[in-house]
């Protein structure tokens, strides 16, 4: 067997490790006589996989203890409806920035629920730049401000924590959690889908501070009410235990690497030597501002967009997989996660210096 180098948007590379791993534990977990897939998830041996679960992505994120950690199921495109339905509060109105496809879709469905203020908006340059701080305009009526740290498709990312004039901060990290270190105590909300740097799709994780449960709107369904969720342990119906299980195993894996901070240290190098590549170049470019430019994922395109079915092709050929951009945007994306390895972006690098060379 031959591994390619997976550069997907999501779902995305595994470590190797975490992969050989969950092989050898597919019949048996530990002592239990059983796969995780077939475990009950009230029953002991699951349990302590949950608890480990919470407990090392509370340790990796140092989450203070007045916040709840949920694991739940529908993607972070169902807290788009979700956040607003759960601390609203009364509250009629909540501000959004405008960054990208991700935020675009979280303000379209936000406005089902309340009045979504677009605080700012980078649409007037297809979403290369992030407007700056002083410039957004936070209604201090509204119940919270959202912002996306990360936009996949745009490759545009947050280097600092917004200023949100006093409301409550909400942000989808969907792309970039655990990649970088981050204050939980600067938001009343986070939440991210797993399948990009915490294991495979099906998991979404929420953190929220423990006074923005309690809070939902009348009528919500108890699956959906964070309160329930908090109270039955995320487990109010059968959560995906094995997707519980293989996220576990992500976190442990990044707790042998030293944890966020040498995570970021990494992804700074990846990040780095494929863009200065790019740079350097006057066959490929990339569009977003230098200064907010994403880790995580790196899109660019050819001067000659004829030249992209070839560029594929002679990548694949050399193992370097899931380079087309998304289709909205065309060109090519390089998704650089944890679980890449920089032994793959080298490989992308000396790739897209020889396709120049020859073309």
């Amino acid at each position: 067997m031959s591994r390619v180098y997976n550069f997907s948007a999501g779902p995305s590379a595994f470590p190797e490790s975490v992969l050989q791993q969950a092989q050898a534990e597919m019949l048996e977990w530990r002592d239990s006589g059983m796969s995780v897939m077939e475990m009950s998830h009230r029953g002991k041996y699951f349990s302590m996989i949950a608890e480990e679960l919470e407990s090392d992505l509370r340790e990796l994120l140092a989450i203070p203890a007045n916040y709840k950690v949920l694991f739940l199921q529908g993607g972070a495109s169902a807290q788009f409806s979700l956040i607003p339905q759960n601390i609203l509060n009364g509250k009629t109105k909540a501000c959004y920035v405008n960054t990208g496809a991700w935020s675009e879709k979280a303000i379209q469905d936000a406005k089902g629920q309340c009045e979504a203020v677009v605080s700012a908006s980078s649409q007037d340059k297809n979403f290369t730049y992030i407007p700056d701080y002083a410039s957004w305009q936070i209604d201090q009526d509204a119940a919270y401000l959202h912002y996306t740290s990360n936009e996949t498709i745009h490759g545009v990312e947050f280097q600092s924590i917004p200023d949100s004039k006093g409301l409550t901060l909400v942000s989808d990290m969907s792309s970039n959690i655990l990649s970088r270190p981050v204050d939980v105590s600067n938001f009343g909300l986070i939440y991210a889908g797993t399948q990009k740097n915490m294991g495979p799709a099906g998991v979404t994780v929420v953190i929220v501070r423990e006074d923005l449960v309690g809070l939902a709107v009348k009528g919500m369904p108890p699956v959906f009410d964070y309160a329930q969720q908090v109270k039955n342990g995320s487990m109010l119906n059968t959560p995906a235990t094995y997707n519980w299980y293989l996220v576990g195993l992500v976190l442990k894996w990044l707790k042998a690497q030293g944890g966020v901070s040498a995570i970021e240290r990494r992804n700074i190098t990846k990040a780095v030597k494929l863009y200065d590549v790019i740079d350097q170049s006057t066959l490929y470019s990339n569009p977003v501002e230098k200064s907010v430019r994403s880790r995580m994922n790196v899109p660019f395109i050819l001067s000659d967009d004829a030249l992209d079915k070839a560029f594929l092709a002679a990548a694949e050929a050399n193992g370097l997989f899931e380079l087309k951009g998304h289709r909205s945007v065309g060109g090519m994306r390089a998704s650089i996660y944890n679980a890449m390895p920089e032994s793959g972006v080298d490989a992308l690098c000396e790739f897209i210096k020889e396709f120049e060379r020859t073309h």
